[in-house]
């Protein structure tokens, strides 16, 4: 699957700048355009979570997880490409992520269909945990539940251990997270912490871990990325990696590292926020939307 154009054919990459810098896609500068706040807004567990660095472990987190339902595994195997371009599958998720926290309404909106319109066409079978031959597709509801699951989870614990304070603690952000994965079709998501590890918990008699999940891994652990990133890159994989319920490596066939992986990754984040600040370029377009229709409204009343 290629994620890298938006509904319109423009292309989402990530280009390189003067010196060699990644520059921000067009579609971050189209986040400072819209007709409303968005689903979240500022102040909101949801801007708070997605908008931090953490995310940069929680993506990782979130595909280990996601690895751990043998049809999930079974589309990705399948259909997607990620072992021949994992910067384009990642700026495929990150556009999904940047357009449904910070957009407007409409944009996020559409940025799930289009989604939901690539998965379409992700159906096969594939053999469960007990040895019975069944069926699946992307957009099915089992599948797209533990996706977002898997990733609410991933992206709640990265935070709760290398990120800020929350507003309204993590139930919240569970809450408000809950209405992308109905935007991509879950039904009744949970909005608990609570109900999302019993989730999670029930969704493990369905884990098979084998020898797919064990290439999705060794790929995750080393994706071959350019440059600094690929680099730098341990350091988050090894503190994903000591970040996960011991229940998750366990089935992962992963070990925690011998290293201080998540001191690490801490000192990672604080030289991250000295040298790109705390705000993303997405961000900062969304609340120079906000602040245009807010200054709007004023000239309207007055």
């Amino acid at each position: 699957m290629d994620d890298r154009r938006d509904p319109n054919g423009e292309d989402t990459r990530w280009r390189p700048g003067r010196h060699g810098r990644r520059q921000p896609p067009p579609w971050t500068r189209s986040l400072a355009e819209g007709d409303d706040a968005g689903f979240f807004g500022p102040g909101s567990a949801v801007w708070a979570v997605n908008g931090a660095l953490p995310t940069l472990v929680a993506g990782i987190r979130a595909l280990l997880l996601q690895s751990l339902h043998p049809g999930a595994m079974a589309g990705v195997h399948d259909w997607s490409h990620y072992n021949e371009d994992p910067l384009g599958r990642l700026d495929g998720t990150v556009r999904w992520v940047a357009m449904t926290t910070f957009g407007d309404r409409r944009s996020a909106t559409a940025a799930s269909v289009h989604v939901s319109r690539v998965h379409e066409r992700v159906t096969g079978t594939y053999i469960d945990a007990h040895g019975v031959a069944r069926s699946y597709a992307a957009n099915d509801q089992v599948l797209l539940r533990w996706v977002h699951d898997a990733f609410t989870e991933a992206f709640i614990g990265a935070h709760r251990i290398w990120g800020g304070p929350i507003p309204g603690g993590p139930d919240a952000y569970v809450r408000e997270w809950a209405q992308a994965g109905r935007l991509m079709g879950v039904q009744d998501p949970p909005t608990t912490v609570a109900a999302l590890h019993a989730e999670m918990t029930a969704f493990l008699v369905e884990a098979k871990p084998d020898e797919r999940v064990a290439q999705a891994v060794s790929f995750l652990r080393r994706p071959g990325l350019p440059g600094l990133t690929g680099r730098l890159y341990p350091i988050l994989f090894g503190g994903a990696v000591a970040s996960l319920d011991p229940r998750y490596r366990e089935l992962l066939g992963l070990r925690r590292p011998w290293w201080p992986a998540v001191t690490l990754t801490r000192a990672f984040f604080a030289v991250g926020v000295r040298m790109l600040g705390r705000m993303s370029p997405s961000e900062q377009n969304a609340r120079a939307r906000i602040a245009r229709l807010e200054g709007e409204s004023m000239t309207v009343a007055e």
